[in-house]
């Protein structure tokens, strides 16, 4: 065991209190696990990989392209879109790459799919009614229900808070994309950012107190972060090439994201700040849109506060 692990392990035994430390034991790895896609094999494919980079894994496998992975809250399926029947359709795996099953089965493009904290949901972007719209299903793919309405504006790339309450997602309604957010059953709808330039793909961190986004308000898409009402909007990357679709780990400690600064898209990580910005993947191909796995230790679930939960509660 290294000893960063060690030292989350024991940070997480402290934090949880009703836990002793030396019963914290064993790290299921896929806590620290990214799931992301490259087009390394001439498609672009789900892939798994450890958080530092190591081990990095193809899941899926077909002639088509797969993307926009994420993972379920308990670290067993991955969630994806995939080009394989002739359109953008959501499927759902295992998160070993096995089980690929349809979820959505229209002739429009279906897109973005983004679990519920309790796994029982699926919010997804959809063009079925002739412009992009957020949707939520359950997590068999029944009960496909329409939560926005905005004609001829696209609303798309949604993300649940940690407490399942509301949705946060990029909209058009305003004539360029920006942040909104709605309660879950899609009333509420309040806009977060105000700019005219463009911000996109809202990312919620753990304790739901903050929301990460793309903007291209400084001339570039970069990654920022707000608070999750709006305010203190703070920009984390800063180069001349495109930084986005940036994703909190389980601990709120570090964001990966994507980026084209070598010449195409790659997989990198920082901390929260925006500081010690860290290349993950290497190959000359373009490698993007990277989720992290839940944190499990000892085959439980902990959440920011330190609380455990069994799989499935």
């Amino acid at each position: 065991m290294t000893t960063s692990k060690y030292l989350l392990i024991l940070a997480v035994a402290l934090a949880a209190g009703a836990r002793a430390a030396e019963e914290v034991v064993a790290v299921d790895q896929r806590w620290n696990s990214i799931v992301f896609v490259s087009y390394r094999d001439g498609n672009y494919e789900i892939y798994v990989m450890a958080a530092d980079g190591s081990d990095q894994t193809r899941l899926t496998y077909n002639d088509a392209d797969d993307w926009g992975p994420a993972f379920s809250p308990d670290g067993r399926k991955v969630a994806f879109v995939s080009w394989r029947n002739g359109n953008w359709e959501i499927y759902i795996m295992n998160a070993d790459g096995s089980g690929q099953t349809r979820l959505t089965n229209n002739d429009a493009d279906d897109w973005d799919p983004a679990f519920s904290p309790d796994g029982r949901k699926v919010a997804f972007s959809s063009l079925r009614d002739g412009d992009y719209e957020i949707y939520v299903m359950n997590a068999d793919g029944s009960g496909q229900t329409r939560l926005t309405y905005n004609d001829d504006e696209e609303d798309w790339s949604p993300a649940f808070s940690p407490d399942g309450r509301t949705i946060a997602y990029s909209s058009g309604r305003a004539r360029n994309h920006e942040i909104y957010v709605m309660n879950a059953d899609g009333s509420g709808q309040t806009r977060l950012t105000n700019n005219g330039d463009e911000d996109s793909y809202p990312a919620f961190s753990p304790d739901g107190r903050k929301i990460a986004f793309v903007s291209n308000r400084d001339g570039n898409h970069e990654i920022y972060v707000m608070n999750a009402d709006g305010s203190a909007q703070t920009r984390l990357t800063n180069n001349d090439a495109v930084d986005w679709e940036s994703t909190f780990s389980p601990d709120g400690r570090k964001v990966a994201f994507a980026s084209e600064r070598d010449g195409n898209g790659e997989i990198y990580v920082m901390n929260v700040d925006g500081s010690d910005q860290t290349r993950l993947t290497y190959t000359d191909v373009n490698e993007y849109h990277p989720a992290f796995s839940p944190m499990l230790i000892d085959g439980k679930l902990l959440d920011i506060y330190g609380h455990w939960h069994e799989i499935g509660e």
